[in-house]
């Protein structure tokens, strides 16, 4: 039952222009999974990375009966399942319709939706009712099937911290308007807060169209039978979702046509030519309402959640040291979300928001909590901001264990814990709260920086961080600045006590 695939492609850093894909989309999901060294990965979509407790306990039965028990969280704000037995597609496929996790097979890559985790709670306004929208208008349009698992729509409370992620299709909240911003462009264009969610998805329609004339005029093939995507129209309306039954998914693993194809090498925005993107902001812009020039904000100068409380009683916030959750600390996190607001709100930056109210002594007992379980609850902790691919051994690629290596960074203890085979799991439940330990990666609060096994650099975050990647030469340390990296420096294998230096020096700037 398990739907073979190829790795997923490496993020290219360049200069600017097109970045042609060759191949087809290769991002997993629920459907169709990856196999990994360690298993089949599952890569299950959460849009806006809004959660109930249900939900939450169904995740984390999948994990425990098809994989390895842990949750894995991206940086999109969607979970990971690793170690999936190659029979567990049908089974799998049924848990997650059961809980509501899969409301439609034919778009289950392509609900790519991030969303400011504190909107409602921080004085912001609530993003609930687009984000419902949203999901619907795409989950109820067959052109938007065909959108790639990497296209992404980001939902922003007006803060920044997600319109800086350089989604594709971004609304933003501003007074009783919403702005829409197409791609990483300064333009943004005025619509009427009801009709955000609509202009957003057929930017996104229109963006296929845009794709699929650029194809057939420059002879890319185009999967058989597949014409241009239409514009959803009533469908949307409608709400009509493609069958998201066990059956279905069956029939998607053994090769049977579930999703519309894709339709064109560009998987996202920034893909198309400058001439072509240019020209589909143009066209989205005549439908829309007055252009305003809107800079998208910096990833550094954005303000994402920071570990401990929201306000006095609002919500708790807790970072997730390397994105990976133990069952324990899963059944915590959802057990807390029970007791208080109901809900779990997933971070692009791989941390959870619990929202209340919390009485103020429950709030301080429950980060006490979470951090007796390993979580991260103060934002002073060594390790904000440092993240990691899966690494070796998990990922036949990886040219190193990466989160042992970071663990062993962020503890202070070298490279002994790599030699060891110690894991970064519980190098994490160590010292996610200790004070004074990984000083060497840098103060807390600076640039993130994320450890890659290999090239493709899977999960790295997004905007700007400093890149740490395995190379046969040594690892290599740049900073990485939207689609441009800087000069780098290398530093040998055996070098452990001066590649945290670097990583500290670089991290600092």
């Amino acid at each position: 039952m398990l739907a073979a695939m190829p790795d997923s492609a490496p993020s290219p850093v360049s200069a600017g222009g097109a970045s042609p894909r060759a191949g087809g989309d290769a991002c997993p999901g629920t459907l169709r999974l990856h196999r990994a060294d360690d298993g089949a990965l599952a890569r299950v979509r959460i849009p806006g990375g809004v959660l109930d407790p249900d939900r939450a306990d169904a995740l984390l039965v999948a994990a425990e009966r098809f994989g390895d028990g842990e949750l894995h969280l991206t940086s999109r704000g969607n979970v990971q399942l690793r170690g999936l037995g190659t029979e567990c597609g049908g089974g799998l496929a049924g848990l997650l319709t059961d809980a509501g996790l899969l409301p439609s097979a034919a778009h289950e890559r392509a609900r790519n939706i991030v969303a400011s985790p504190l909107a409602g709670l921080d004085g912001s306004p609530s993003l609930a009712g687009w984000l419902a929208e949203l999901d619907r208008l795409v989950c109820g349009s067959p052109a938007a099937a065909a959108l790639s698992g990497r296209f992404l729509f980001a939902l922003d409370a007006g803060g920044g911290d997600v319109d800086a992620l350089g989604a594709d299709v971004t609304l933003i909240a501003r007074g009783p308007d919403a702005l829409l911003r197409i791609g990483a462009g300064d333009e943004v264009f005025r619509v009427p807060a009801d009709a955000a969610p609509r202009a957003a998805l057929r930017a996104a329609e229109a963006f296929l169209r845009a794709a699929h004339r650029r194809a057939a005029a420059h002879g890319t093939a185009a999967a058989p039978g597949s014409g241009a995507p239409q514009d959803s129209g009533a469908s949307q309306d409608s709400g009509s979702r493609a069958s998201g039954s066990p059956a279905s998914a069956a029939s998607q693993e053994s090769g049977s046509p579930v999703s519309a194809p894709q339709v064109s090498a560009a998987w996202r925005v920034r893909d198309l030519p400058d001439d072509v993107r240019t020209e589909l902001v143009r066209s989205i812009g005549a439908t829309a309402g007055p252009a305003v020039r809107l800079p998208r904000p910096r990833p550094r100068e954005a303000a994402v959640p920071a570990p401990g409380p929201v306000g006095a009683t609002a919500a708790v916030s807790v970072g997730v040291p390397l994105g990976r959750l133990t069952p324990a600390q899963w059944r915590l996190l959802t057990e807390t979300a029970r007791r208080y607001g109901g809900e779990l709100r997933l971070t692009p930056w791989r941390g959870i928001v619990v929202p209340g109210p919390f009485p103020r002594q429950d709030a301080a007992e429950a980060l006490r909590a979470l951090a007796g379980a390993g979580l991260i609850t103060t934002a002073d902790s060594p390790w904000t901001g440092v993240g990691a691919c899966i690494g070796h051994p998990g990922c036949a690629k990886s040219l190193a264990d990466v989160r042992a290596e970071a663990g062993a960074v962020v503890s202070g203890e070298g490279s002994a814990a790599a030699a060891a085979g110690r894991s970064a799991a519980a190098a994490a439940g160590r010292s996610a709260a200790g004070a004074g330990a990984g000083a060497a990666v840098g103060r807390p609060g600076r640039l993130p920086v994320y450890w890659s096994g290999c090239e493709r650099r899977c999960g790295h975050p997004h905007g700007e961080w400093i890149d740490v990647v395995a190379t046969p030469d040594g690892h290599r340390i740049s900073h990485v600045r939207g689609e441009r990296r800087e000069p780098t420096t290398t530093v040998r294998n055996d070098d452990p006590a001066r590649l945290a230096a670097a990583v500290a020096e670089a991290r600092a700037l």
